[in-house]
Protein backbone atom coordinates (compact mmCIF):
# COMPACT_ATOMS: atom_id res chain seq x y z
CA UNK A 1 0.00 0.00 0.00
CA UNK A 2 1.68 3.64 -0.98
CA UNK A 3 -0.75 5.52 0.50
CA UNK A 4 1.09 8.37 2.92
CA UNK A 5 -2.15 9.61 5.16
CA UNK A 6 -1.92 9.45 8.31
CA UNK A 7 -5.08 7.14 9.70
CA UNK A 8 -3.66 4.43 12.13
CA UNK A 9 -5.77 0.65 12.05
CA UNK A 10 -4.60 -2.07 13.09
CA UNK A 11 -5.34 -5.63 12.25
CA UNK A 12 -6.32 -8.60 15.15
CA UNK A 13 -9.18 -11.06 15.62
CA UNK A 14 -8.99 -11.10 19.64
CA UNK A 15 -7.65 -9.34 22.55
CA UNK A 16 -4.29 -8.42 22.24
CA UNK A 17 -1.35 -7.00 24.46
CA UNK A 18 -0.74 -3.32 23.69
CA UNK A 19 2.12 -2.81 21.39
CA UNK A 20 1.82 -6.50 19.63
CA UNK A 21 0.72 -5.13 16.92
CA UNK A 22 3.48 -2.18 16.22
CA UNK A 23 5.49 -4.26 13.53
CA UNK A 24 9.24 -4.38 13.04
CA UNK A 25 11.00 -1.37 14.18
CA UNK A 26 11.95 -0.18 10.65
CA UNK A 27 8.23 -0.07 8.89
CA UNK A 28 5.03 1.93 9.12
CA UNK A 29 2.49 0.18 10.11
CA UNK A 30 0.34 0.51 7.16
CA UNK A 31 -3.54 1.58 7.76
CA UNK A 32 -5.51 -1.18 8.34
CA UNK A 33 -8.86 -2.36 10.04
CA UNK A 34 -9.32 -3.81 13.32
CA UNK A 35 -11.92 -6.80 12.86
CA UNK A 36 -13.87 -8.76 14.76
CA UNK A 37 -13.26 -12.48 14.68
CA UNK A 38 -14.71 -13.65 11.28
CA UNK A 39 -13.65 -10.75 9.56
CA UNK A 40 -16.49 -8.40 9.71
CA UNK A 41 -16.63 -4.66 10.79
CA UNK A 42 -19.05 -4.26 14.25
CA UNK A 43 -22.16 -4.16 14.04
CA UNK A 44 -23.29 -1.47 16.27
CA UNK A 45 -20.83 1.76 17.41
CA UNK A 46 -17.86 -0.11 19.84
CA UNK A 47 -18.11 1.07 23.25
CA UNK A 48 -15.08 1.19 25.07
CA UNK A 49 -16.34 -2.05 27.33
CA UNK A 50 -16.16 -3.64 24.27
CA UNK A 51 -12.63 -2.46 22.99
CA UNK A 52 -11.02 -2.85 26.53
CA UNK A 53 -12.56 -6.76 26.54
CA UNK A 54 -11.81 -7.50 22.90
CA UNK A 55 -8.68 -5.68 21.86
CA UNK A 56 -7.04 -4.32 25.74
CA UNK A 57 -7.10 -0.52 24.58
CA UNK A 58 -9.70 2.31 24.90
CA UNK A 59 -11.87 3.82 22.15
CA UNK A 60 -14.30 6.21 22.56
CA UNK A 61 -17.87 7.68 20.94
CA UNK A 62 -18.20 10.97 20.52
CA UNK A 63 -19.95 12.25 24.11
CA UNK A 64 -17.25 11.01 25.61
CA UNK A 65 -14.74 13.60 23.76
CA UNK A 66 -17.55 15.83 23.87
CA UNK A 67 -17.05 15.75 27.95
CA UNK A 68 -13.34 15.73 28.01
CA UNK A 69 -12.83 18.48 25.67
CA UNK A 70 -15.82 21.02 26.77
CA UNK A 71 -17.55 21.17 23.90
CA UNK A 72 -20.92 20.50 25.56
CA UNK A 73 -20.65 24.25 27.18
CA UNK A 74 -19.68 25.73 23.53
CA UNK A 75 -22.58 23.24 21.71
CA UNK A 76 -24.95 24.28 24.75
CA UNK A 77 -24.18 27.95 24.33
CA UNK A 78 -25.00 27.94 20.22
CA UNK A 79 -21.06 27.76 19.19
CA UNK A 80 -21.80 24.82 17.42
CA UNK A 81 -19.30 26.53 14.08
CA UNK A 82 -22.56 28.03 12.19
CA UNK A 83 -21.80 30.04 9.64
CA UNK A 84 -18.48 28.48 8.80
CA UNK A 85 -16.80 25.82 5.96
CA UNK A 86 -14.11 23.06 7.26
CA UNK A 87 -12.37 22.02 4.02
CA UNK A 88 -11.33 18.26 4.01
CA UNK A 89 -9.13 17.73 1.51
CA UNK A 90 -8.14 13.97 0.56
CA UNK A 91 -7.43 11.74 -2.22
CA UNK A 92 -9.96 9.41 -3.89
CA UNK A 93 -12.73 10.57 -0.84
CA UNK A 94 -15.58 7.88 -0.23
CA UNK A 95 -18.00 7.57 -2.71
CA UNK A 96 -20.85 6.70 0.37
CA UNK A 97 -19.61 9.65 2.77
CA UNK A 98 -22.95 11.41 2.90
CA UNK A 99 -25.28 8.19 3.73
CA UNK A 100 -22.34 7.35 6.11
CA UNK A 101 -22.07 10.80 7.63
CA UNK A 102 -26.28 10.32 8.35
CA UNK A 103 -25.77 6.70 9.97
CA UNK A 104 -23.08 7.98 12.00
CA UNK A 105 -25.16 11.14 12.77
CA UNK A 106 -28.23 9.22 13.42
CA UNK A 107 -26.72 6.52 16.14
CA UNK A 108 -24.89 9.29 18.03
CA UNK A 109 -27.52 11.72 18.14
CA UNK A 110 -25.90 14.40 16.26
CA UNK A 111 -27.47 16.77 14.06
CA UNK A 112 -26.91 16.51 10.06
CA UNK A 113 -24.34 19.46 8.62
CA UNK A 114 -25.94 22.30 7.21
CA UNK A 115 -24.43 20.94 4.27
CA UNK A 116 -22.00 18.36 2.74
CA UNK A 117 -20.28 19.57 -0.58
CA UNK A 118 -18.35 17.27 -2.36
CA UNK A 119 -15.63 18.94 -5.26
CA UNK A 120 -13.61 17.44 -7.35
CA UNK A 121 -11.50 20.89 -8.04
CA UNK A 122 -7.97 18.94 -9.60
CA UNK A 123 -9.32 16.80 -11.59
CA UNK A 124 -12.18 13.34 -11.95
CA UNK A 125 -11.52 10.85 -9.16
CA UNK A 126 -12.77 7.40 -9.15
CA UNK A 127 -12.87 4.88 -6.43
CA UNK A 128 -12.26 1.45 -7.15
CA UNK A 129 -14.01 -0.65 -4.59
CA UNK A 130 -10.72 -3.62 -5.31
CA UNK A 131 -7.97 -1.49 -4.44
CA UNK A 132 -6.82 -1.02 -1.51
CA UNK A 133 -5.22 2.05 -1.70
CA UNK A 134 -8.82 3.54 -2.49
CA UNK A 135 -10.45 1.93 -0.01
CA UNK A 136 -7.77 3.09 2.42
CA UNK A 137 -8.46 6.46 1.52
CA UNK A 138 -11.84 5.87 2.14
CA UNK A 139 -11.16 5.37 6.07
CA UNK A 140 -9.05 8.45 5.83
CA UNK A 141 -11.91 10.57 4.16
CA UNK A 142 -14.87 9.16 6.94
CA UNK A 143 -12.55 9.66 9.46
CA UNK A 144 -12.02 13.47 8.63
CA UNK A 145 -15.29 14.29 7.71
CA UNK A 146 -17.42 12.33 10.78
CA UNK A 147 -14.88 14.01 13.25
CA UNK A 148 -14.52 17.51 12.05
CA UNK A 149 -18.62 17.41 12.25
CA UNK A 150 -18.45 16.15 15.85
CA UNK A 151 -16.78 18.94 17.19
CA UNK A 152 -18.37 21.40 15.01
CA UNK A 153 -21.43 20.01 14.26
CA UNK A 154 -22.99 23.22 13.05
CA UNK A 155 -20.42 24.10 10.32
CA UNK A 156 -20.60 23.21 6.48
CA UNK A 157 -18.18 20.48 4.96
CA UNK A 158 -16.45 20.76 1.85
CA UNK A 159 -14.97 17.81 0.61
CA UNK A 160 -12.21 18.12 -1.89
CA UNK A 161 -11.54 14.64 -3.57
CA UNK A 162 -8.22 14.71 -5.57
CA UNK A 163 -7.70 12.24 -8.28
CA UNK A 164 -4.01 11.04 -7.32
CA UNK A 165 -2.74 9.47 -4.11
CA UNK A 166 -0.52 11.26 -1.99
CA UNK A 167 2.37 9.15 -1.09
CA UNK A 168 6.01 10.62 -0.86
CA UNK A 169 7.84 13.21 -2.27
CA UNK A 170 6.13 15.17 -4.56
CA UNK A 171 3.65 12.77 -6.01
CA UNK A 172 -0.25 14.26 -5.44
CA UNK A 173 0.53 17.41 -4.29
CA UNK A 174 0.38 19.25 -7.31
CA UNK A 175 -3.08 18.38 -7.26
CA UNK A 176 -4.02 18.86 -3.39
CA UNK A 177 -2.26 22.25 -4.26
CA UNK A 178 -4.76 22.82 -7.20
CA UNK A 179 -8.00 21.48 -5.41
CA UNK A 180 -6.88 24.02 -2.42
CA UNK A 181 -6.11 26.88 -4.15
CA UNK A 182 -9.34 26.59 -6.51
CA UNK A 183 -11.17 26.88 -2.95
CA UNK A 184 -9.43 29.72 -1.69
CA UNK A 185 -9.49 31.79 -4.59
CA UNK A 186 -13.28 30.72 -4.84
CA UNK A 187 -13.54 31.75 -1.35
CA UNK A 188 -15.16 28.32 -0.21
CA UNK A 189 -13.84 27.85 3.25
CA UNK A 190 -12.89 28.86 6.24
CA UNK A 191 -10.45 26.24 7.71
CA UNK A 192 -8.49 23.63 6.10
CA UNK A 193 -7.42 20.32 7.30
CA UNK A 194 -5.14 18.01 6.03
CA UNK A 195 -3.93 14.30 7.50
CA UNK A 196 -1.60 13.09 4.93
CA UNK A 197 1.98 14.39 4.74
CA UNK A 198 5.17 13.67 3.42
CA UNK A 199 8.84 13.01 4.81
CA UNK A 200 11.05 16.40 4.19
CA UNK A 201 14.04 14.01 2.86
CA UNK A 202 11.74 12.28 0.18
CA UNK A 203 11.46 15.81 -1.98
CA UNK A 204 14.03 15.56 -4.60
CA UNK A 205 14.89 18.97 -3.95
CA UNK A 206 14.07 21.83 -1.38
CA UNK A 207 13.14 23.65 -4.21
CA UNK A 208 10.61 21.08 -5.17
CA UNK A 209 9.24 21.35 -1.73
CA UNK A 210 9.09 25.35 -1.70
CA UNK A 211 7.53 25.35 -5.39
CA UNK A 212 4.33 23.12 -3.63
CA UNK A 213 3.48 26.15 -1.10
CA UNK A 214 1.43 28.73 -3.17
CA UNK A 215 -2.17 27.28 -1.48
CA UNK A 216 -0.57 28.13 2.01
CA UNK A 217 0.54 31.59 0.96
CA UNK A 218 -2.80 32.05 -0.71
CA UNK A 219 -4.60 30.87 2.77
CA UNK A 220 -2.24 33.63 4.56
CA UNK A 221 -3.26 36.01 2.53
CA UNK A 222 -7.18 35.02 2.60
CA UNK A 223 -6.80 34.63 6.26
CA UNK A 224 -7.85 30.78 5.53
CA UNK A 225 -6.62 28.63 8.76
CA UNK A 226 -4.51 25.30 7.38
CA UNK A 227 -4.03 22.73 9.40
CA UNK A 228 -1.79 19.66 9.01
CA UNK A 229 -1.51 16.67 10.88
CA UNK A 230 2.27 16.03 12.47
CA UNK A 231 2.40 12.48 11.83
CA UNK A 232 2.35 8.68 13.25
CA UNK A 233 5.72 7.38 13.47
CA UNK A 234 7.24 9.81 16.42
CA UNK A 235 10.12 11.51 15.49
CA UNK A 236 10.58 9.41 12.60
CA UNK A 237 9.22 9.22 9.54
CA UNK A 238 8.87 7.03 6.29
CA UNK A 239 11.16 6.80 3.30
CA UNK A 240 10.81 7.17 -0.22
CA UNK A 241 9.43 3.71 -0.19
CA UNK A 242 6.78 4.64 2.02
CA UNK A 243 7.15 1.33 3.86
CA UNK A 244 10.52 2.07 5.73
CA UNK A 245 11.46 4.82 8.48
CA UNK A 246 14.63 6.78 8.65
CA UNK A 247 16.52 5.38 11.42
CA UNK A 248 17.15 9.30 12.43
CA UNK A 249 14.76 12.29 13.65
CA UNK A 250 13.16 13.41 10.33
CA UNK A 251 10.09 15.75 10.37
CA UNK A 252 6.88 16.06 7.32
CA UNK A 253 5.49 18.58 5.31
CA UNK A 254 2.83 20.21 5.15
CA UNK A 255 2.60 19.95 8.57
CA UNK A 256 6.21 21.46 9.17
CA UNK A 257 5.67 24.71 6.89
CA UNK A 258 5.21 27.72 9.10
CA UNK A 259 2.21 28.26 6.99
CA UNK A 260 0.36 25.47 8.98
CA UNK A 261 -1.03 25.05 11.82
CA UNK A 262 0.99 21.45 12.66
CA UNK A 263 -1.67 19.13 15.49
CA UNK A 264 0.04 16.45 17.26
CA UNK A 265 -1.28 13.42 19.26
CA UNK A 266 -2.22 12.84 22.77
CA UNK A 267 -3.63 9.86 24.39
CA UNK A 268 -6.52 10.24 26.52
CA UNK A 269 -7.42 8.61 29.51
CA UNK A 270 -11.69 8.70 29.88
CA UNK A 271 -14.23 6.84 31.81
CA UNK A 272 -17.50 6.27 29.89
CA UNK A 273 -19.07 9.44 30.45
CA UNK A 274 -15.97 11.19 28.87
CA UNK A 275 -14.37 12.58 32.21
CA UNK A 276 -10.10 12.06 32.83
CA UNK A 277 -9.16 9.94 35.13
CA UNK A 278 -5.71 11.19 34.67
CA UNK A 279 -4.14 13.82 32.62
CA UNK A 280 -3.32 13.58 28.62
CA UNK A 281 0.16 12.12 27.77
CA UNK A 282 1.87 12.25 24.42
CA UNK A 283 0.38 9.61 22.11
CA UNK A 284 2.98 6.85 22.10
CA UNK A 285 1.47 3.29 22.49
CA UNK A 286 2.92 0.89 20.74
CA UNK A 287 1.07 1.04 17.67
CA UNK A 288 2.50 4.42 16.62
CA UNK A 289 3.05 7.88 18.49
CA UNK A 290 2.39 11.94 17.48
CA UNK A 291 5.05 13.53 15.29
CA UNK A 292 7.24 16.06 16.31
CA UNK A 293 10.16 17.38 16.05
CA UNK A 294 12.73 20.21 13.42
CA UNK A 295 12.65 21.07 9.81
CA UNK A 296 15.32 20.82 7.87
CA UNK A 297 13.72 22.67 5.18
CA UNK A 298 12.19 25.44 7.11
CA UNK A 299 13.89 28.12 9.38
CA UNK A 300 12.46 29.27 12.67
CA UNK A 301 9.71 31.60 12.23
CA UNK A 302 9.05 34.64 14.31
CA UNK A 303 6.06 33.16 16.00
CA UNK A 304 8.65 30.76 17.62
CA UNK A 305 11.43 32.75 18.79
CA UNK A 306 10.55 32.57 22.11
CA UNK A 307 10.82 28.89 22.26
CA UNK A 308 14.30 29.09 20.68
CA UNK A 309 15.98 27.37 23.27
CA UNK A 310 13.70 24.17 22.11
CA UNK A 311 13.49 24.61 18.55
CA UNK A 312 17.11 26.25 17.87
CA UNK A 313 17.34 28.12 14.65
CA UNK A 314 14.72 25.21 13.17
CA UNK A 315 10.91 25.32 12.57
CA UNK A 316 9.56 23.26 15.37
CA UNK A 317 6.57 21.17 15.09
CA UNK A 318 3.63 20.07 16.58
CA UNK A 319 2.31 23.48 17.74
CA UNK A 320 -0.94 21.96 19.44
CA UNK A 321 -2.16 18.27 20.29
CA UNK A 322 -5.50 17.03 20.64
CA UNK A 323 -6.71 12.91 20.87
CA UNK A 324 -4.88 10.71 17.61
CA UNK A 325 -3.92 7.14 20.20
CA UNK A 326 -4.87 4.01 18.86
CA UNK A 327 -5.59 3.46 22.41
CA UNK A 328 -8.25 6.20 22.05
CA UNK A 329 -9.22 5.35 18.84
CA UNK A 330 -12.84 6.74 17.83
CA UNK A 331 -15.92 5.42 16.54
CA UNK A 332 -16.22 5.78 12.66
CA UNK A 333 -18.99 4.46 10.19
CA UNK A 334 -18.24 3.31 6.53
CA UNK A 335 -20.13 1.54 3.67
CA UNK A 336 -18.53 1.63 0.62
CA UNK A 337 -16.21 -1.52 1.11
CA UNK A 338 -18.86 -4.56 -0.24
CA UNK A 339 -18.78 -7.33 2.22
CA UNK A 340 -16.78 -5.17 5.70
CA UNK A 341 -19.73 -2.26 5.80
CA UNK A 342 -19.97 -1.42 9.26
CA UNK A 343 -18.49 0.68 12.05
CA UNK A 344 -14.76 0.68 13.35
CA UNK A 345 -11.99 2.14 15.16
CA UNK A 346 -9.32 4.52 14.04
CA UNK A 347 -6.91 6.55 15.58
CA UNK A 348 -4.32 8.98 14.48
CA UNK A 349 -3.26 12.27 13.95
CA UNK A 350 -5.18 12.00 11.26
CA UNK A 351 -8.10 11.80 13.85
CA UNK A 352 -6.51 15.33 15.53
CA UNK A 353 -6.65 17.81 12.61
CA UNK A 354 -10.15 17.83 11.95
CA UNK A 355 -11.13 17.31 15.60
CA UNK A 356 -9.23 20.77 15.74
CA UNK A 357 -10.42 21.92 12.62
CA UNK A 358 -13.82 21.97 14.36
CA UNK A 359 -12.27 24.00 17.17
CA UNK A 360 -11.25 26.39 14.66
CA UNK A 361 -14.48 26.69 13.08
CA UNK A 362 -16.19 27.59 16.69
CA UNK A 363 -13.54 30.23 16.91
CA UNK A 364 -14.31 31.93 13.52
CA UNK A 365 -17.65 31.95 14.51
CA UNK A 366 -17.39 33.71 18.00
CA UNK A 367 -14.73 36.13 16.33
CA UNK A 368 -17.24 36.86 13.43
CA UNK A 369 -14.85 36.55 10.94
CA UNK A 370 -11.68 33.92 9.98
CA UNK A 371 -8.84 34.75 12.39
CA UNK A 372 -6.81 32.86 9.33
CA UNK A 373 -3.02 31.69 10.37
CA UNK A 374 -3.43 30.51 13.97
CA UNK A 375 0.41 30.20 14.84
CA UNK A 376 1.31 33.68 16.06
CA UNK A 377 -1.73 33.70 18.46
CA UNK A 378 -0.75 30.01 19.61
CA UNK A 379 2.00 30.74 20.95
CA UNK A 380 0.93 34.12 22.31
CA UNK A 381 -1.80 32.29 24.58
CA UNK A 382 1.03 29.91 25.42
CA UNK A 383 2.41 32.55 27.43
CA UNK A 384 -0.94 32.52 29.59
CA UNK A 385 -4.00 30.37 30.13
CA UNK A 386 -6.57 31.02 27.33
CA UNK A 387 -7.54 27.40 27.25
CA UNK A 388 -4.39 25.80 26.83
CA UNK A 389 -4.03 22.58 28.97
CA UNK A 390 0.39 21.52 29.41
CA UNK A 391 1.31 17.92 28.10
CA UNK A 392 4.08 16.97 30.61
CA UNK A 393 4.34 13.74 30.37
CA UNK A 394 5.22 10.91 27.32
CA UNK A 395 7.87 10.85 24.19
CA UNK A 396 7.42 10.81 20.57
CA UNK A 397 10.51 7.82 20.49
CA UNK A 398 9.34 5.59 17.92
CA UNK A 399 10.95 2.63 16.03
CA UNK A 400 14.30 2.63 17.75
CA UNK A 401 14.78 6.92 17.39
CA UNK A 402 14.41 8.77 20.24
CA UNK A 403 12.46 11.25 20.55
CA UNK A 404 11.66 14.30 22.69
CA UNK A 405 9.96 14.21 25.86
CA UNK A 406 7.18 16.30 27.04
CA UNK A 407 7.52 19.07 29.97
CA UNK A 408 6.82 21.92 30.95
CA UNK A 409 5.93 24.55 28.57
CA UNK A 410 6.28 24.19 24.74
CA UNK A 411 7.81 21.13 22.78
CA UNK A 412 8.60 18.65 20.29
CA UNK A 413 5.95 16.14 21.44
CA UNK A 414 2.89 18.35 22.11
CA UNK A 415 3.69 21.68 21.28
CA UNK A 416 2.02 24.24 23.76
CA UNK A 417 -0.22 21.56 24.79
CA UNK A 418 -3.35 20.63 24.36
CA UNK A 419 -7.05 22.41 24.70
CA UNK A 420 -10.08 22.67 27.13
CA UNK A 421 -12.27 23.98 24.17
CA UNK A 422 -14.32 25.56 26.49
CA UNK A 423 -12.15 28.59 27.46
CA UNK A 424 -9.76 28.31 24.46
CA UNK A 425 -12.38 29.18 21.69
CA UNK A 426 -13.29 32.13 22.78
CA UNK A 427 -9.70 33.10 23.80
CA UNK A 428 -8.56 32.66 20.45
CA UNK A 429 -11.46 34.66 19.27
CA UNK A 430 -10.64 37.51 21.42
CA UNK A 431 -6.90 37.61 20.78
CA UNK A 432 -7.58 37.55 17.03
CA UNK A 433 -9.75 40.69 16.88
Amino acid sequence: MSTKHLARLVVTMGAVALGSLAGAATTVAQPMHILPAGGRTFEAPPTTAFCQQNFAINCYQPAQLAQAYGLNTLHSNGTTGSGETIVIVDAHGSPTIAHDLEVFDKAFGLPAPPSLTIRQDAGASKFDTTNPDDLSWGVETTLDVEWSHVFAPGAKILLEETPVSETEGVHGFPQIVEAENYVINHNLGDVISQSFGATEPTFPSKQSLLDLRSAFESAANHHVTVLGASGDNGATDAESDGTTLFPFRVNSWPSSDPLVTSVGGTMLSLSDAGNRLRPDVVWNDGFGAGGGGVSSIFARPAFQNGVQSVVGDSRGTPDIALSAAVNGAVDIYYSYQPGFNGWNIVGGTSEASPEFAGIVAMADQVAGHRIGLLNPLLYQMHEGQNGLVDVTDGNNSFAGVTGYNAGPGYDLASGVGTVDAARFVPALASLSH
